[in-house]
């Protein structure tokens, strides 16, 4: 069982468990103190050969020098005796007027404060579980992705590559440490991740910007390290990090605590970064609709050297997109293919699957089994998109 399927209910069962056995072991292995009259003891203090003792409300436990023991003697409760052990260098705890609900409630927090320490680790084990799964096969690949075929051309090379360092090492030509899909929401920049993933036949790590964002310092930066760490145990791998502007924009130095922790973030990717080898079979994908935004450390040679634009798709593309999310919905004769693309001039991949599909619910919601063109611009409306032209006759 993994951590991520432990429940709520069987994680406190468990810290419970494991405070009652600290809390066991805790009393029970310490050691039984060994009983010495009084005269013996007051030699020893003479002697100088008590190192430390306790004194409680009827009873004394201290320990000799050199003597892993602990002796117990009767409290003479005199007014001068902590003064006589402490004049002779003994090290005196005194406890005599200790109040026991002050002693309960200490130890009390001290429980409390182990059971939080033991929820802090769980919480972070399960973070890092939870947030930086390993997926083996995506499931999604460039076939999958209509037309963009000189994006797809040019990631071929880079995956090429990342399947086989060695032999690109050999001709003099190191692996791409990382690559930025630039370009507007909706075009599938983490398709395209996923794409290169299933093609290389690699490990894929998917995160988000808002991944590495917390409310506690240098949180960030830890998660990072995480992250790396665990694409190394698990190289080739590639890294996706989606919404990297809002972690990897330019660096500001005016000293807020917000500044601070994005400069820690950007500050230990770099260094991550610049620990690769060109063998070392790790590749970060970071989607930005930002580039410009980003810190140039982090697009300089050498880091993310690579820039693929995922813009709004061509007029081939469009029209493999109609095909592809209009090719199980009943189309009007008058709603033709070259039609919808000339319309869609602009708009990005999701908002053209999102009007046909809203045609389409709106033809069923009429009772019509085809969508109308009247259909596609009340869709286009609802979708708050512009269509390029107008599809009324």
């Amino acid at each position: 069982m993994t951590v991520m399927r432990i429940s709520r209910r069987k994680f406190i069962m468990a810290v419970l468990l494991v405070i009652a056995a600290f809390l066991v072991f805790w009393y029970l292995g310490k050691p039984a103190d060994v009983p010495m009259s009084y005269q013996a003891f007051s030699e020893h203090v003479r002697q100088g050969d008590v190192e430390s003792a306790r004194l409680k409300e009827k009873t004394v436990s201290f320990r000799l020098k050199g003597d892993a023991a602990h002796y117990r003697v009767e409290n003479p409760l005199a007014p001068d005796f902590k003064e006589k052990l402490l004049l002779s260098g003994v090290r005196v705890e005194d406890e005599t007027g200790r109040d026991p609900l002050s002693y309960g409630m200490d130890m009390a927090f001290n429980v409390l404060f182990f059971a939080l320490v033991l929820f802090g680790l769980f919480k972070l084990l399960s973070m890092y579980h939870r947030t930086f799964r390993v997926v083996r096969h995506t499931g999604f690949s460039f076939a999958q992705i209509a037309g963009m075929e000189d994006v797809k051309q040019d990631m071929r090379y880079a995956v090429d590559i990342l399947k086989n360092p060695k032999q690109y090492a050999a001709k003099g030509i190191r692996q791409n440490k990382g690559v930025i899909l630039e370009g507007l929401p909706g075009n599938g920049k983490t398709l395209f991740a996923k794409a290169l993933a299933q093609e290389a036949g690699v490990n894929f790590i998917a995160t988000k910007g808002a991944d590495f964002q917390s409310a506690l310092m240098s949180m960030g930066a830890m998660k990072i390290r995480m992250l790396f760490a665990k694409a190394r145990r698990h190289k080739p791998c590639i890294v996706f990090i989606d919404e990297f502007d809002s972690i990897g924009e330019r660096r500001n130095y005016a000293g807020t605590g917000i500044d601070k922790e994005n400069n820690r973030i950007i500050t230990t990717m770099l260094n991550e970064m610049d620990g690769f080898s060109s063998t070392d079979g790790i590749m970060v994908v970071a989607a930005t609709n930002s580039y410009a935004s980003l810190d140039p450390a982090l697009i300089r040679p050498g880091r993310f050297d690579l820039k693929f634009t995922i813009g709004n798709p061509d007029r081939q593309t469009r029209l493999e997109l109609i095909k592809l999310y209009a090719g199980a919905k009943k189309l009007s004769p008058e709603v033709t293919g070259e039609g919808l693309a000339a319309a869609f001039d602009g708009l990005s991949c999701a908002a053209i699957e999102t009007i046909l599909n809203e045609a389409s619910t709106i033809a069923s919601m009429h009772g019509r089994e085809a969508m109308t063109m009247d259909d596609v611009v009340v869709a286009a409306r609802k979708a708050n998109c512009k269509l390029n032209v107008s599809l009324r006759r």
